[in-house]
């Protein structure tokens, strides 16, 4: 994380951040995120890095290993695009927030390792699935 990156450690501030930039604000815009309902892979090359503003990150450095607890009360897969946003949890506690320049979606990303594999995956999200725990 770069000293300059916002840290988000309050839910309600990420509720507030995600309120100013969710609305989309062009219609025009046909950025891969339109395709990111619920963490779906999203490689380099299709990551639409030119337009989008990194608004923070959920991603605390001074945790060493953050949990890979998830929290879906309702029974919902962490991957499914209703599933609640709980920033103390996984994937949530190892995302950084974006916002794209020309639709001003918000997006959260982060980057799955595996064996022999690196995974980013994207979400875009709403402030309104954001919990208050």
């Amino acid at each position: 994380m770069s000293a300059d990156l916002k840290l988000i450690k309050d839910p309600q501030e990420l509720s507030l951040l995600l309120t100013k930039v969710e609305e989309c604000g062009s219609k025009s815009c046909t950025c891969s995120l339109l395709r990111c309902e619920g963490w779906d892979t999203m490689s380099e090359s299709m990551w639409p890095s030119e337009q989008l503003l990194q608004l923070g990150t959920l991603r605390d450095s001074s945790v060493d290993e953050p949990t890979f607890e998830e929290y879906q009360p309702n029974a919902l897969r962490v991957d499914d695009p209703k599933a609640l946003i709980s920033i103390k949890h996984f994937p949530y506690n190892r995302c950084d927030v974006f916002s794209c320049s020309k639709c001003n979606q918000a997006v959260m990303r982060y980057t799955e390792y595996g064996g022999y594999y690196i995974d980013h995956r994207a979400r875009r999200v709403q402030s309104t699935l954001v919990i208050k725990d």
